[in-house]
C-alpha cells in the first residue's frame, strides 16, 4: 500500500496512469477545463500532474481516483468488492462457543488492533518540514482552485478535515470543503447532518472555539476514509489502517491539540469560533448545479505547515461521470456487509452515477413475506446516510440490481402505478434542490418484486399497443407546449410483446403546472397505451438516456412533481418556479460557458 500520495502519484505514473501537463496553467477555471475533459473521457481519462502552476510553486495533482483501475490501485484491490468481503470477515463473525474456537479468533483480533493510527515519535513528521505561523500564514501561496465559472472563489476540494469530540474526546475526520476567503481564513462547509457539525454544536453549547486541523495530500486509504459515511463515534483512522493493512502514522499539530498524518502534503490548523459565519459560495457541486450561497462558520488558520517539496491535490466536481463517481463506488462496495448485518434480506443494491449518490438505490432483496419490500424501504430511510436517499427501487433476488437494462424491463414489465409506489416524506441532502423546502421533502419507493399471498393482484393490463405512429403531432395537436418526444426503451432487446407500462418522455417549452398538463395528456384518447409521460425542458437532449436519468432524479420532488391518475403517471423533469409554487432559488447548471 501507500503511505503518501507521492508514493501513489509515482505508481500512476508508472503504471501509464497519469499524464503531466508541463506547460503553465492557471489554477483559475483552466485546470478545471483540463481535468473535466479527462474526467469526461472514455473509462475517467487520465489522473494529471500539473508541473507548472501560475502563481504559485507547488504542483497540482487532479483525477487521480477517477477510474475502476486508479481506484483499485488506491485502495489495493483487484476489484472494489474485495473491501466487503474484508469486512464481511467481522460481520458475519459467530461467537465462540468452546476455548478452541475462542482462541482461534485471537489472530484476527491481534490484526484488527493493528489498524488503529499509530504515533510518528520524536523526529520531525514529513508535514511540518515546513511551518509558518502568525503573520507568515498565507493561503494565497497554496494554488487553490477556483472550478467553475460561479463559483464565489477558490475552493479546497480534496481537504482531510480533523475535529475531537468535546464531550466524548473522539475523533471525526471529514471532507468538508474550504473557500478562501482570504490569507488566513476559509469557510467551513459542513452541512447541519455532518458528525463536524455536531462536534462543532457542543462547542458552541460551552462557548469555546473548536480547534480544527486540515490535511490536504493524504495517502490515498486516508482520504477515501474522509469520505466514507461511518457512524458517529468510528474513527475514520481506523478505516483507513483496514485498507491499507497498516497504521496511518499521526503527528501532533503544531497550534492546535490535534493530530494528523505525519504524511500528508499540506496541513493547516485553527479554529473556529461559535456564532463566527460568513457567506459562503456558490459552488460548483457533485450534483451538476451550483450549491447556493449561505452562511457557515468561518476557519481562522493559526498555521500552514508542508513538506519541503509538497504536491497539491484537488478534485473537480461536477455533472456525472467525475472522479468522486468512483469514490462513491467504493463506498457502495464497502458498506453493503455493514448493511446486510442490519437487513439480512439485502442481496446487494446500486447506486447509479446519474443519482448522484443520494438521488436513488435500487436494491435487490431474498423476500420471504407480503409487504417485504415497504419493509426494507423503511427500514433504508432509517439508517444512516440511506435517510438521505429520495428514491429507494426494490427487485427480486433474480434481478441484478446493478443491471440498469434489466431493472428497467422490470419496470416496463411489471410496474402497476396504482398498487407499487408509495410516495412520503422525510429528510433530504441538504443539497437536494428540488423540494420545496431545504432538507426536508418527498421521497418514494417503488415495489417491482413478484406478489406473495396475501398482497394484491397487480391491475392484468396486457400487453400495450404499440405507439401510434404519429405520436409526436397528437401531443403536439394536445399538448401546445410540446416540441418533441419519443420512446427511450425502443429497440431494448428482450422485451418483445411484454411491455406492460409504455414510456414517453417529452420536450416541451413548459408554461403551466404539471397538474395542469397531466390533465392535458390524459385527455389524448389514442395515447391511451403510454402508462408514463416525463416532461423536460427544451434545453435538454431527450435522446441522451442519460441526461435524463440524470435530470429525473435531480429535478423531481416526488410529493409535487408526479401526478398520478387511474393507473397513469405524469412526472415533471422540468426547472421549478412560481408557477409550480416553488419560491426557493433554483440553481444554475454546471458549465465552463460563461
Amino acid at each position: 500500500m501507500f503511505n503518501c500520495l507521492q508514493e501513489f502519484i509515482t505508481a500512476l505514473d508508472r503504471a501509464g496512469e497519469l499524464m503531466r501537463v508541463k506547460q503553465e496553467v492557471s489554477p483559475h477555471l483552466e485546470i478545471s477545463r483540463l481535468t473535466d475533459e479527462q474526467s469526461k473521457s472514455p473509462g475517467g481519462g487520465k489522473a494529471l500532474f500539473f508541473e507548472k502552476v501560475k502563481g504559485s510553486r507547488f504542483p497540482v495533482a487532479t483525477n487521480i481516483f477517477g477510474s475502476y483501475r486508479r481506484i483499485h490501485m488506491a485502495l489495493g484491490v483487484k476489484n472494489l468488492d474485495e473491501l466487503g468481503d474484508r469486512v464481511r470477515q467481522y460481520t458475519e463473525m459467530d461467537p465462540p462457543k468452546s476455548l478452541r474456537q475462542a482462541a482461534s479468533l485471537v489472530p484476527r483480533a491481534l490484526q484488527l488492533a493493528s489498524f488503529f493510527p499509530r504515533s510518528w515519535g520524536s523526529r520531525t513528521p514529513p508535514c511540518q518540514e515546513v511551518v509558518h505561523t502568525g503573520d507568515d500564514v498565507d493561503l494565497s501561496k497554496i494554488p487553490v482552485l477556483q472550478c467553475w465559472p460561479k463559483d464565489g472563489g477558490p475552493f479546497i476540494t480534496l481537504p482531510v478535515v480533523f475535529t475531537q469530540s468535546l464531550v466524548t474526546g473522539r475523533r471525526n475526520v471529514g471532507m468538508y470543503r474550504l473557500q478562501v476567503f482570504d490569507r488566513n481564513t476559509t469557510g467551513m462547509h459542513w452541512h447541519i447532518h455532518k458528525d463536524g457539525s455536531h462536534y462543532f454544536n457542543e462547542y458552541v453549547a460551552a462557548g469555546k472555539p473548536m480547534p480544527v486541523a486540515v490535511a490536504i495530500g493524504t495517502d490515498p486509504a486516508t482520504t477515501y476514509a474522509a469520505t466514507a459515511p461511518l457512524p458517529r463515534g468510528i474513527d475514520e483512522m481506523i478505516l483507513a489502517g483496514f485498507i491499507r493493512k497498516q497504521p496511518v502514522k499521526m503527528a501532533k499539530c503544531v497550534t492546535v491539540d490535534l493530530e494528523v498524518p505525519a504524511l500528508a502534503e499540506f496541513v493547516l490548523e485553527g479554529y473556529v469560533n461559535p456564532g463566527e459565519t460568513r457567506i459562503e459560495g456558490p459552488f460548483g457541486d457533485h450534483t451538476g448545479y451550483y450549491s447556493l450561497a449561505d452562511h457557515y462558520p468561518v476557519f481562522h488558520v493559526t498555521a500552514i505547515t508542508h513538506r519541503k517539496n509538497p504536491v497539491y491535490s484537488a478534485t473537480l466536481v461536477g455533472p456525472p461521470p467525475m472522479e468522486d463517481c468512483y469514490l462513491a463506488k467504493a463506498t457502495e462496495r464497502l458498506f453493503l456487509p455493514m448493511l446486510q448485518a442490519v437487513m439480512p434480506e439485502i442481496l446487494d443494491y446500486w447506486l447509479p452515477w446519474e443519482g448522484v449518490f443520494h438521488n436513488i438505490v435500487i436494491v435487490s432483496i431474498d423476500k420471504e413475506f407480503p409487504g417485504h419490500a415497504y419493509k426494507l424501504i423503511n427500514g433504508l430511510w432509517g439508517q444512516g446516510q440511506m435517510s438521505f436517499c429520495k428514491a429507494i427501487v426494490v427487485v427480486d433476488k433474480n434481478v441484478n440490481p446493478q443491471d440498469g437494462a434489466a431493472v428497467a424491463k422490470r419496470l416496463l414489465t411489471h410496474l402497476d402505478i396504482d398498487t407499487d409506489i408509495v410516495v412520503t416524506k422525510g429528510v433530504l441532502d441538504v443539497l437536494d434542490h428540488s423540494a420545496p423546502d431545504a432538507l426536508f421533502g418527498g421521497k418514494i419507493g417503488i415495489d417491482l418484486c413478484d406478489r406473495f399471498t396475501g398482497e394484491p393482484d397487480r391491475k392484468s393490463k396486457g400487453p400495450a399497443p404499440p405507439l401510434p405512429l404519429d405520436m409526436e403531432a397528437l401531443l403536439r395537436s394536445g399538448l401546445p407546449e410540446c416540441i418533441a418526444c419519443r420512446d427511450p426503451f425502443d429497440g431494448l432487446p428482450g422485451l418483445k410483446d411484454a411491455v406492460v407500462n409504455r414510456i414517453v418522455v417529452l420536450q416541451i417549452d413548459k408554461q403551466r403546472p404539471a397538474d395542469q398538463m397531466a390533465e392535458t395528456l390524459f385527455e389524448i384518447q389514442q395515447l391511451d397505451m403510454v402508462r408514463v409521460f416525463v416532461l423536460f425542458d427544451r434545453s435538454v437532449d431527450i435522446l441522451n438516456n442519460g441526461l435524463m436519468l440524470w435530470k429525473v432524479f435531480n429535478n423531481v420532488s416526488p410529493d409535487r412533481d408526479m401526478v398520478i391518475k387511474k393507473g397513469r403517471m405524469v412526472i415533471d423533469a422540468c426547472r421549478k418556479g412560481p408557477v409550480d409554487g416553488h419560491t426557493r432559488e433554483w440553481p444554475d447548471e454546471l458549465t465552463f460557458d460563461i
